[in-house]
């Protein structure tokens, strides 16, 4: 399931850290907010060190639809009600002006990477609330409309466009970035002590660090995991299907995304929380709405998405926490990383270099609204479900049951044991608590993974972490033949 940027651009191999350094900033994370940062700290003088769990952009950076835009959805008549006029005009401004520096430092580099202007769009059936959409962006500033007449066979009563947004091949232009960079790969940082970080064979003295690993990893402070859930989505991306001149996101009933890349459409839907995918079906389903569609139409890849998901919609982009002032986060970037990266890797920038930009009140890790504290609540009766059905929920099937390429948990003896079953009949067992804050593991057998449905940490079916805030494998407790039924 490897996503077409990945698979034609091979970003050049990094060493593991060895031994102990030393540097002002320390960057958690090589996906595009960590190499965009690093690069602008680099350029305001700063020296820096970036830490890399597995490859350069590895993580969601290769799996992004790749939109630069600032329309995030109908979002701006409910953070204009919810938020307030200051704010919400904060917030686009910050997004608009990403999408002018992506332009200019694509430009002034002279970085080929696919970089077009294009017009998005966002589609729906309802025309009373993509109207009210449209007056509140034109309030703030933004370059939107509205229109009845789109060019993709969906059915909408019409769209909110923005014009002049842009779309790009985001492994190119982090490859270019990255070039000049010192990043240290397959080096997980595995705890830290102040501004000192720990990995398995070395360690990093800093001045600050930069957490942008796509989910925070320590619990405390911050309390990050109380405050997001990370939710998955899926793309297919469909040779002799049509070129829809822009960029589409429909909300409601039709929520999928269309874009174009080269001859090939990017169509992508199928959105759900971490963790609750215990059905599958979800590429199933996305390829039959494909085929309805784009009628003969030809599947050439597909892959898969997370992103982390805040209560009021705004990333976390700022100071880690009070009680850590050398500390720097970006996270919650909801489905529009590539937009955010650029605003996180300025706002931090300048905080590091100890100054500011109108756009740190919007962002600000510290803010409160009545919003997330509902959303925290919400994260806690999840959680609560989670570690519920760890303790009291008994699996009523067993191993010989389990149908061969289908994973499960079972009761073997007394212990509750997840369960995968090969298409030839060898049966992996693995340890069905998350190693992060001990919820049940549900299957994912769209993708064969262990998912948490309360935090949003992956493993494969062999127990290995594909992606956290858990930062252990699960244990693989056997791998044997399975029995007969």
């Amino acid at each position: 399931m490897e996503s077409i940027w990945s698979g034609i651009c091979d970003i050049p191999k990094r060493p593991a850290l060895q031994g102990h350094q030393q540097t002002q900033v320390a960057v958690i994370g090589a996906g595009l907010a960590g190499i965009l940062t690093a690069y602008l700290l680099e350029q305001a003088g700063k020296q820096v060190i970036v830490l890399e769990a597995d490859r350069i952009a590895s993580g969601q950076s290769q799996n992004t639809t790749a939109k630069i835009t600032a329309q995030h959805g109908l979002i701006y008549a409910n953070l204009i009600s919810k938020q307030g006029m200051e704010m919400a005009r904060a917030y686009a401004q910050a997004n608009l002006q990403a999408i002018e520096q992506y332009d200019q430092l694509i430009t002034e580099k002279r970085i080929a990477c696919d970089f077009q202007r294009r017009d998005s769009y966002v589609f729906s059936q309802n025309k009373q609330e993509l109207q009210a959409e449209v007056q509140a962006a034109q309030k703030l500033g933004l370059p939107a409309e509205f229109t009845g007449d789109i060019p993709i066979p969906i059915p909408a009563a019409g769209a909110v466009r923005f014009s002049n947004q842009a779309q790009f091949h985001p492994l190119k232009f982090i490859a270019a970035l990255a070039d000049g960079l010192t990043v240290y790969e397959h080096s997980a940082v595995r705890s830290m002590d102040g501004t000192v970080l720990y990995t398995d064979d070395g360690s990093v003295e800093a001045q600050q660090a930069v957490f942008a690993c796509h989910y925070p990893f320590l619990n405390w402070p911050g309390l990050y995991f109380t405050r997001m859930h990370q939710e998955r989505s899926y793309v297919l991306a469909l040779k002799g299907a049509p070129q829809v001149d822009g960029m589409y996101l429909g909300v409601g009933s039709n929520a999928y995304s269309l874009r174009n890349w080269e001859d090939l459409l990017l169509f992508g839907g199928e959105n759900h929380r971490t963790g609750e995918n215990q059905e599958g079906g979800r590429y199933r389903a996305l390829r039959e709405k494909a085929q309805e569609l784009f009628p003969g139409s030809r599947e050439v890849a597909h892959w898969s998405a997370q992103d982390c998901m805040t209560a009021d919609h705004i990333p976390f982009i700022g100071q880690y926490a009070p009680a850590r002032p050398d500390w720097y986060v970006a996270t919650g970037f909801e489905k529009w990383g590539m937009t955010s990266s650029m605003v996180a890797a300025q706002i931090l920038c300048a905080r590091i270099c100890g100054e500011e930009t109108p756009y740190d009140f919007v962002f600000s890790p510290s803010r409160f609204s009545l919003e997330e504290l509902s959303g925290i609540a919400g994260e806690g009766v999840q959680a609560v479900k989670g570690l519920t059905k760890t303790l009291f929920e008994i699996p009523e099937e067993t191993i010989a049951e389990l149908k061969a390429g289908h994973g499960g948990i079972v009761t073997v003896g007394e212990e509750k044991i997840g369960v995968y079953k090969s298409e030839n009949g060898i049966c992996f067992g693995v340890k069905t608590r998350c190693p992060h804050l001990g919820c049940q593991l549900e299957w994912n057998p769209d993708e064969r993974s262990w998912d948490c449905p309360c935090h949003g940490s992956r493993f494969d079916y062999r127990g290995i972490l594909i992606c956290g805030p858990a930062q252990e494998n699960l244990p693989l407790l056997w791998e044997r033949k399975a029995p007969e039924v």
